[in-house]
């Protein structure tokens, strides 16, 4: 583990990779939370850091209600 991390925090490519793919799953999470007006997951989102894990799993555990608050029919 220790060696997994070093590498990403060594290699600036890896480590710009990385801080990319968060950006991106916190950013559409965020949004979500917003057009949802959830407050208290809006702020979990914004302040617990996993590297995009809670807020992929954010994004699909809110799916159908997103889905249903904005009309899309499955």
């Amino acid at each position: 583990m220790l060696n997994n991390l070093e590498l990403i925090l060594n290699n600036p490519n890896m480590l710009l990779l990385l801080i990319i793919w968060s950006i991106l799953w916190k950013g559409l999470a965020l949004w979500r939370a917003a057009r949802l007006k959830q407050l208290g997951w809006y702020i979990a989102l914004l302040l617990i850091n996993t590297i995009g894990i809670f807020e992929i799993l954010y994004l699909i555990f809110t799916n159908n209600k997103y889905k249903a608050t904005n009309g899309y029919v499955s």
